[in-house]
């Protein structure tokens, strides 16, 4: 009887054991799972956390090509306009350098570089208004181009009658011509005259030009013919 219960006891530590290790693997087994899906949950939030990095450093590098583009394009713009610059106003924009002033810091941060490209496009552009003509200079011009055309004329006849034979009969045709040419050239040194001071020369400012010196001409023709 005792041999049987000890054999009992036995199996029963035996089955017992078994039991414990049961549990342990089960455990085991739930704690491998358990590691294994935090793993994987490591894993995916890592590729997850390249996979945004990898598109933050994507749209930053085309951020950076963007500015690189636009400071390239205000640099050629900056550069077109001190070309101007140094082009009108020679060596007073030298003062300032050969080179264009480099950038720097606006007081004005909510413009962009654009505005103050414009800006300045504006005030290279900038032409001074015509100064207004004054017809009083025109009517000067054309009666003194008259009244030298009309001297022309009688020194040439003048001398084609002092000189005689061929000349006799040319002189006097080109006498009339440069009677017609004096208001010719006062017309010329009228525009002269306008480009200097900064005046527009119009047709009406020519036609002023040419019908005083015609009138002047022929009266003065008529007086010295008389």
């Amino acid at each position: 009887m005792t041999g049987d219960r000890g054999l009992t006891d036995g199996d029963s530590e035996y089955t017992e054991l078994l039991r414990r290790l049961a549990r342990l693997e089960d455990e085991a087994v739930g704690h491998r799972a358990e590691a294994t899906r935090w793993h994987d949950d490591r894993v995916a939030a890592v590729d997850e956390a390249l996979r945004t990095a990898e598109e933050t450093v994507r749209a930053a590098r085309q951020r950076v090509g963007r500015a690189e583009r636009e400071r390239d394009r205000v640099d050629a713009e900056v550069w077109d306009i001190w070309s101007e610059i140094s082009h009108r106003y020679g060596s007073t924009a030298d003062r300032f350098g050969k080179a264009a002033p480099g950038p720097t810091v606006p007081r004005q941060r909510d413009r962009d570089a654009e505005s103050y490209a414009a800006e300045a496009r504006a005030l290279v552009d900038y032409q001074k208004p015509a100064a207004a003509a004054r017809p009083a200079l025109y009517v000067v011009l054309g009666v003194a181009g008259g009244v030298l055309g009309a001297v022309a004329h009688q020194l040439l006849r003048w001398a084609g009658q002092r000189a005689g034979g061929d000349l006799a009969a040319t002189l006097p045709v080109v006498a009339l011509i440069a009677m017609v040419l004096g208001p010719v050239l006062a017309a010329v040194e009228a525009k002269r005259v306008s480009d200097r001071r900064g005046i527009e020369l119009d047709h009406t400012a020519v036609a002023t030009v040419l019908l005083a010196g015609l009138v002047t001409a022929g009266l003065a023709f008529a007086v010295l013919r008389g």
